[in-house]
């Protein structure tokens, strides 16, 4: 049986990655992405990867590609951006559009494609949130806001349709080393913390070790020191929120 999997910002990063990976895994996979350069170069030499030049928020756009697809039977959604800014600073208009894409391109791409798998008893909603949805730090307060609303969105997902056949995954990953993040931290360095970002195929290999544990294991932390700082957080939340705001101070020296 051929299967079918719809990946959100698949022209670079994650989302190219996990395209790339699961036509070479022989799914037929839909690549939707705003920029129609970087799906070409994801596409190119897998005759089963198909582009479709889409924006995420755009509700109408989002049917149409799931129409055109048929029966999903995987979703990754990775499409997000991040632009970085004080929280009494950053401009409205900027706050508004990440709060669009990160999180209502979250519910958009959702309400296209789950209930095709709710009707099939079957299927797995992939989406990328994460680590700094638990732990904020300084210039990521819209990023961080919009992670945090997927994150209670796809938990309220899982908790609604529990046993419907569908798996849900929230994946959570420290920085990754994507083309989005190292310009990120090409402007903002302190802000960053430093941190070199994780290989993108580190985090995808715990997406797929994930999918076969139950179908409650919701949260994917994909290395041992992204569990770490979660589980800091949650026993020493203050202690942990005195690191983050030192390591990410941009005006430390």
């Amino acid at each position: 049986m051929t299967r079918t999997a719809l990946v959100t910002g698949a022209g670079s990063g994650l989302g190219a990655l996990a395209a790339r990976r699961l036509a070479a895994a022989a799914w037929d996979v839909v690549a939707v992405d705003v920029d129609a350069d970087g799906l070409a170069a994801t596409a190119r030499r897998s005759p089963n990867l198909h582009t479709r030049v889409c924006d995420v928020t755009d509700p109408d756009a989002v049917a149409r590609v799931v129409a055109e697809s048929g029966a999903v039977h995987r979703v990754v959604h990775a499409a997000a951006i991040s632009p970085l800014g004080a929280a009494l600073e950053q401009p409205l208009a900027e706050v508004e559009r990440v709060l669009r894409v990160d999180f209502l391109g979250t519910v958009v791409v959702a309400r296209a494609t789950l209930p095709g798998m709710l009707a099939r008893g079957r299927g797995e909603l992939v989406v990328f949130s994460s680590l700094g949805a638990w732990l904020p730090g300084h210039l990521t307060s819209a990023y961080a806001s919009a992670k945090a609303a997927v994150n209670a969105f796809v938990e309220a997902l899982a908790v609604e349709h529990r046993g419907s056949g569908v798996t849900f995954r929230c994946v959570c990953p420290r920085q990754v080393d994507t083309p989005m993040y190292r310009a990120i931290a090409a402007r903002h360095p302190a802000a960053t913390g430093g941190a070199k970002g994780m290989p993108p195929g580190r985090v995808l290999d715990a997406v797929e070790r994930s999918l076969a544990r139950p179908e409650d294991d919701l949260y994917v932390f994909p290395d041992a020191l992204t569990r770490a700082t979660v589980t800091a957080k949650r026993l020493l939340p203050r202690a942990t929120r005195h690191v983050i705001a030192a390591r990410t101070d941009p005006h430390r020296s």
